[in-house]
């Protein structure tokens, strides 16, 4: 049975259409004869999507019963049970009911996809993992209901229901998406001009990276090498010079002229003769382009224009920033140089922008000193120097009445060896001292025009001759190898020292290490494959690059082994011996990112295993002692009446069953603080957040604390806040039995309220002790008891469960000092009025299921334990 395919309609913001989108498709494949089935679908009310309902069959949803209220979800069994080919599954974000097959309506659709059935769903953009402290900062709502980006990006496709803000207000304003007495406010909040459009902004641009992810796929599947002008990427071609920052900034510009614009900067070491480049600038330059929001390559390659173009091709550029040859007018005898190079030979389909700038002129150094491996024009002027100068000379020295001697003419012939070893190397220079000696032998050593040799003193000066003329080739040979394999070895130390900072700074992890192998070599694919042992098959711990990573390392064209059950392999062609060097080193390092990743994972789960085990010591703790200390109270107490041997007064037996009441009144207490606690490490509490006065709230947290024992200033004027009633009541009742415990004989407590701009500060003073400013945070941690407060006082809680609840109705709570000595606990509320766009009505059901709302852009409602 093969996996259902998901199919997703995203939208930027509730209303624009992504539910009346999804139930049209339906229609669609109905009409053509497809198996589709309306599995859960809220049409909120809306009277538009409520008729696309009708002539699609829907699923019966499952009713739950939760904190005495009743909700609907949809009915997995169900649907696996009808099978049908397509399902409709709206709100994918949403958060099921506790009770539930699954926590998530997300795996939901997963175990229908896993079933074969194809999926029709929506979510908004506000919904992504990813993105949801983007929409934080544009919005000012927390969405508490979210998606892993994973879920999105394996959708099989993804389709944009796409509205203009204008468009969207105006459908509101006509009460096409929320009932009427919810519109203006929506309108003058959440759904502002500003905020539906840098929405709307967030979702094209999301897709567009989508669509790109799937073009990228498509152009390796089919090896599709042309460059396509989809979007605008622009390579900056750097030389490590101090040209480079002013390159980068105008390409920078150049990509912000186009929506989705890409920047890429890539610096290409030679390893036949580098060019000189400064590591601390090329340091700056990648910071300054990573700050610009652009990526920095570094590429090995022989020839720099073909590594250039071959780059930008693989990168599906559009366009190449370089900058205006620094080398001096002499200086373009040796070439016309990588700019005329490049834009001579990237095509109709590649742009290339040469910037002038500062150093245009001033003069990079001879080509010839830096020079490594010699071309093949290099070594077809040695051969014409060394073999056709000589006959040249030959037939210029005979036909001149000058008589040089023969000194003068073998320094003359000397000459053209040397040029030939100096332009081909050793065998061009090799083959002149073969060619001048005949020459010098037969056209000017008596006798001439014979192989013999009359005098023994020209004899001896020709022979010198020819040692002389091989010793300068091989020493001119010699200093090209040399020259060359310290250019080679420069670019490799640099690479090397580039990777190891990324590592060592932990820059890199295992999937930018081998995209950063890959890319440097030029291959097709890059894949770290380890085994347990010699038997055990290969798996792979990491690839990139296009199509299917080897099996084993003897499949790949080139394999490098670190260590007995490890090999890094990669495919695409096969690397000379030389590489091999710098690939070791990147094997090396890939298994040391592997390695480390591992262990940084190991030590995430050692730490929170050591975490919970020092809170279940801590549990341990006051289970064994601080819940025992009432319990033996109380145990003590009905011992004590049950008891026949005294005869105990009313006033002895009041006092008995006072402490009873105590005992069991603080044993409550500190259960209720545990059970709060667990909630808050197993994140389980979800707020119920409504609009409140403080009035009707505060003054019900002071029935724990003795009569008198506080001062209450609660203006009625306030603003009202959107919290939830019971977690608030819990979190100030924490804190003023806090107050009170540590204040003086005799002291009372004040709790007063004040509005502070959007925001509603409760403060909760007392005159005790104080704590020191180190201590103002440790005193929020879990089991936590400041100075030499008893241990029958508590286990520690009430502080962090008050703080705890504060941050889940996104308040904070922190400690100041009281002026004249004591402590401040200041609980900073959000105002209703302030809530940057949030619909009114969060926690109200749907007039049709009861069922809150998963598309608005609110908390989660879901009902949680009223605390009071």
């Amino acid at each position: 049975m093969g996996r259902g395919k998901l199919r997703i309609y995203l939208g930027a913001a509730p209303g624009v259409g992504k539910t009346y989108a999804m139930l049209s498709e339906a229609h669609r494949r109905v009409e053509r004869g497809t198996d589709c089935v309306v599995a859960f679908v809220e049409h909120h009310d809306r009277p538009r999507t409520e008729v696309m309902l009708h002539g699609l069959e829907q699923i019966r949803r499952r009713r739950l019963e939760y904190r005495g209220s009743a909700f609907t979800e949809m009915d997995v069994d169900a649907v696996l049970a009808r099978r049908p080919q397509v399902a409709l599954v709206d709100e994918l974000a949403h958060t099921n009911i506790p009770g539930s097959r699954n926590a998530k309506r997300w795996q939901d659709v997963e175990e229908l996809l896993a079933a074969g059935i194809d999926v029709i769903s929506t979510v908004n953009i506000q919904h992504l993992e990813s993105l949801g402290d983007v929409v934080e900062s544009i919005t000012g709502v927390r969405q508490r209901e979210t998606v892993p980006d994973e879920v999105v990006r394996r959708a099989d496709q993804i389709e944009l229901v796409d509205m203009s803000p204008q468009a969207l207000r105006r459908r509101m304003a006509h009460g096409n998406v929320y009932q009427p007495d919810k519109v203006d406010a929506a309108l003058s909040n959440y759904f502002r001009p500003g905020n539906l459009t840098a929405l709307r902004e967030l979702a094209l641009l999301w897709v567009a990276d989508r669509v790109d992810e799937y073009l990228k796929q498509y152009r390796s599947d089919h090896r599709v090498s042309k460059i396509w002008g989809s979007r605008e990427r622009i390579v900056v071609g750097l030389t490590g010079g101090p040209e480079g920052r002013t390159l980068i900034r105008r390409a920078a510009r150049l990509a912000e002229k186009g929506a989705g614009g890409e920047v890429l900067a890539v610096y290409i070491a030679r390893s036949d003769g580098l060019t000189s480049a400064s590591p601390k600038e090329l340091a700056l330059q990648r910071t300054l382009v990573e700050d610009l929001g652009g990526t920095f390559h570094h590429v090995v390659g022989d020839d720099i224009p073909a590594a250039l173009l071959a780059f930008a091709r693989g990168a599906n550029a559009t366009q190449i920033v370089l900058g205006s040859s620094r080398r001096k007018t002499w200086q373009y005898v040796f070439g016309p140089g990588v700019g005329v190079t490049v834009a001579r030979e990237s095509g109709p389909d590649l742009d290339v922008h040469i910037v002038t700038h500062e150093e245009v002129a001033k003069g990079r150094g001879l080509p010839v000193a830096r020079g490594a491996r010699l071309g093949r024009t290099r070594i077809l002027a040695g051969w014409l120097v060394g073999v056709g100068g000589p006959v040249l000379l030959t037939l210029l020295l005979t036909h001149i009445d000058a008589d040089l001697g023969l000194a003068n003419d073998m320094l003359l012939f000397l000459t053209l060896t040397v040029a030939a070893a100096l332009l081909g190397g050793l065998y061009p220079a090799l083959a002149s001292a073969a060619v001048c000696s005949l020459l010098l032998n037969w056209f000017f050593t008596p006798p001439l025009r014979r192989i013999t040799i009359a005098d023994p003193k020209n004899l001896l000066a020709l022979v010198i001759f020819i040692f002389v003329a091989v010793a300068v080739a091989s020493v001119v040979d010699l200093a090209a190898r040399r020259t060359h394999q310290a250019a080679r070895l420069r670019a490799e130390s640099e690479i090397l020292s580039f990777l190891a900072g990324n590592v060592l700074r932990g820059e890199t992890g295992l999937t930018e290490l081998l995209e950063r192998v890959r890319e440097t070599f030029g291959m097709e694919s890059a894949a770290l494959l380890e085994r347990e042992s010699d038997v055990d098959p290969w798996t792979c711990a990491g690839r990139v690059g296009a199509g299917e990573a080897p099996v084993r390392p003897e499949d790949a064209d080139v394999d490098v082994p670190v260590g007995d059950h490890m090999a890094l392999a990669l495919t695409g062609r096969v690397l000379p011996a030389e590489d091999r060097r710098v690939l070791a080193a990147f094997a090396a390092q890939s298994a040391v990112v592997l390695d480390r990743q591992r262990l940084q994972r190991e030590a995430d789960q050692a730490k929170e295993l050591a975490e919970g085990n020092r809170i279940r010591t801590a549990l341990l703790a006051a289970v064994s002692h601080d819940l025992r200390t009432p319990l033996a109270g109380i145990k003590a107490a009905v011992s004590s009446l049950r008891s026949d041997d005294v005869a105990w007064s009313e006033e002895d037996e009041a006092e008995l069953l006072e402490g009873i009441e105590e005992g069991a009144d603080r044993l409550d207490h500190l259960v209720g603080n545990l059970l709060d606690m667990s909630r808050l490490q197993t994140g389980t509490v979800t707020p119920l957040i409504r609009e409140i006065d403080l009035d009707e709230v505060v003054p019900m947290a002071l029935g724990g604390v003795p009569e008198g024992s506080v001062d209450l200033d609660v203006p009625e004027t306030l603003p009202m806040v959107a919290v939830d009633p019971g977690l608030l009541e819990r979190s100030v009742a924490n804190l003023v039995e806090n107050a009170v415990k540590y204040s003086p004989d005799a002291g009372r407590v004040l709790v007063s309220a004040s509005a502070i701009a959007d925001r509603v500060e409760v403060r909760v003073v007392d005159r005790g002790p104080g704590v020191p400013d180190e201590a103002k945070e440790r005193i929020f941690a879990p089991f936590q008891r400041y100075g030499d407060a008893p241990r029958g006082a508590g286990v520690g809680l009430g502080l962090a469960v008050a703080r705890g609840f504060a941050e889940a109705m996104g308040g904070t709570l922190h400690a100041e000092d009281t002026p004249g000595g004591g402590l401040t606990m200041v609980l900073s509320l959000r105002a209703a009025g302030a809530r940057s766009g949030e619909p009114p009505g969060p926690g109200e059901p749907s007039h049709a299921t009861g069922h809150p709302r998963s598309d608005e852009p609110v908390h989660s409602v879901r009902p949680e334990r009223q605390t009071t």
